[in-house]
């Protein structure tokens, strides 16, 4: 095994260019842990709305085909009576979230996590792999696209009759609402690496039947 060269064996150039990356290295990872906080600081400071859902279907059906009169009728359309069989009834919606950044600091997202929730009881969660960068003073949409098998909600009577009351609203009747949650826990880059947010950051919509369709 080598022993280590005395000190008196390196050059004064090579000592230059050891204590410069030494001090590089210090000020890279001051600058890092810096500006990891700013961004931080920023994304709480964000306001964050969900502007709309579009693009919902429920088994490859878009929603409004799904009623006849005031009554919902699952089984009738025959890709959806069989994804019954199947215990597999997916639906899909995309919900567009408006990011809004009144910090002087640029907010950065290099992707989250994100939880949706209907009258609080989650339906979906996964993740957005997205870099989003907001301005200082500016304003962006994230589209995220949601998928979720409604099967286990779908085959419960007393969802249904909450589902169906709610919906009843839409064509007529007495005006419903419902709470549409999303939350979401953001990931920045710091020296390579993902910082996750500290916990997350939730956005509630209320929805009305009165809208929906």
């Amino acid at each position: 095994m080598l022993a280590a060269a005395p000190a008196s064996l390196y050059t004064h150039t090579q000592m230059k260019k050891i204590v410069l990356f030494c001090l590089t290295a210090i000020v890279i990872s001051s600058c890092g842990v810096n500006k990891q906080a700013q961004q931080i600081k920023a994304l709480e400071k964000c306001t964050y709305r969900i502007t709309s859902a579009d693009q919902v279907t429920l088994g490859g059906a878009d929603v409004k085909k799904l009623f006849d009169g005031q009554d919902l009728n699952l089984a009738s359309l025959p890709a959806l009576a069989l994804g019954l069989l199947r215990q597999d009834v997916p639906l899909k919606a995309r919900l567009n979230l408006e990011i809004k950044n009144p910090s002087s600091n640029v907010a950065a997202i290099n992707e989250f996590e994100y939880k949706i929730l209907i009258n609080r009881q989650e339906l979906a969660n996964g993740f957005v792999n997205q870099e989003v960068n907001v301005a200082p003073g500016g304003t962006t949409v994230v589209p995220v696209d949601m998928i979720a098998n409604l099967y286990p909600f779908v085959t419960n009577s007393k969802v249904m009759g909450e589902i169906t009351e709610f919906m009843k609203g839409a064509k007529g009747g007495p005006e419903k609402k419902g709470i549409l949650t999303l939350k979401i826990r953001p990931s920045i880059k710091v020296a390579g690496g993902l910082v996750k947010y500290p916990g997350f950051i939730t956005i509630d919509k209320e929805v009305s039947s009165k809208i929906l369709l």
